[in-house]
């Protein structure tokens, strides 16, 4: 099978290590909300009725805004090796990808400035810690909006639709998220969405790392970072992977040797922006960007970005998801 493409270090990358908190060393879009705009009823993340609504868009300064303001620079935990979303092109060692160009419509909509960023490389596994630990001001990583997290962090609305699939090599008897699982070794990233629905229904699948005693075989079918499952199933060391489609249409590009299984997605998720819990000001002003940045039809920013990155391995999108915003 083909390398995997994964980039490393960069100029204003901290790359973020498994250990946890101490491997840590931080034209605005306005209109009205358009059409197709849901409100939920919702007082906390602890309700969780629908998880995917968000406070109302607002351009209004607030004490999270202030201080990216008085910084300077808007720090953005960000993925730097998936391809499409955000990785590192070699050929100018800029980042790029559909979440890097949210992110830089955010740092224009607070600083005026679309490059007054500070990205930083974080994995899987840590995209909760970073905004605990106030490392930075958003993530924008692939980031499905889930109950759980939303107790943990705070979310804009969701700016895509995403689901969860098996990717597996062409020539593999795997055939999907079904009982051609039982016994093959599956790869997911930890603290994923897709390591939760093999825990809900594994098939017969190994899918977690084997403990005996004091000795663990760690990083092996549970990895800190999604791309590590490519270089394995790569490797021959595990025979499939489940992870968001939008991610395995990436990993796929990259290595015409694998492929999407099962026709379609067996679950139905959303990305949205995550801020640090409470951060209300800063959520709602990500929502106003989303609002300017859906607008337009065909020629929104976001359609315009998933036309360059995505369209041609998640083809047939017309729009984003529509906005669900909870009442106050």
């Amino acid at each position: 099978m083909a390398v995997a493409c994964a980039v490393t270090a960069s100029l204003t990358l901290l790359p973020l290590s498994r250990a946890g908190a101490d491997a840590f060393g931080g034209d605005a879009f306005g209109g009205v909300l358009g059409p197709g705009t849901e409100y939920a009823t919702q007082t906390g993340a602890e309700d969780c009725a629908d998880p995917e609504a968000s406070l109302p868009p607002s351009g209004a300064d607030g004490p999270s805004i202030a201080r990216i303001k008085a910084r300077g620079k808007l720090i953005a935990g960000v993925d730097q090796n998936s391809f499409r979303w955000g990785y590192r092109d070699p050929a100018n060692r800029r980042l790029e990808g559909f979440d890097i160009d949210l992110v830089r419509a955010i740092a224009k909509n607070v600083l005026g400035d679309p490059e007054a960023v500070i990205f930083r490389a974080i994995p899987t596994n840590q995209r909760v810690a970073v905004l605990e630990n106030d490392k930075v001001d958003v993530v924008v990583r692939t980031m499905t909006i889930t109950c759980e997290r939303a107790r943990q962090v705070s979310f804009s609305t969701a700016y895509f639709q995403t689901g969860q699939q098996v990717l597996a090599p062409k020539n593999s008897t795997i055939t999907g998220y079904d009982t051609s699982l039982s016994g093959k070794r599956v790869c997911t990233a930890e603290g994923s969405t897709a390591y939760d629905a093999l825990k809900r229904r594994s098939f017969g699948a190994l899918f977690e790392d084997e403990h005996d005693g004091a000795a663990a075989d760690e990083d092996r079918l549970t990895v800190p970072n999604q791309l590590d499952c490519l270089v394995r199933l790569q490797l021959g060391e595990v025979d499939a992977v489940v992870t968001d489609n939008a991610l395995a249409a990436g990993q796929a590009a990259q290595d015409p040797a694998v492929e999407l299984k099962g026709g379609k997605p067996f679950t139905t998720e959303y990305y949205g922006v995550a801020t640090k819990r409470g951060a209300d000001d800063l959520v709602a002003r990500v929502n106003q960007v989303l609002v300017g940045y859906r607008s337009g039809g065909a020629n929104s920013p976001w359609m315009l970005s998933y036309r360059k990155w995505l369209e041609a391995g998640l083809p047939g999108l017309t729009a984003p998801p529509a906005p669900k915003y909870r009442s106050r």
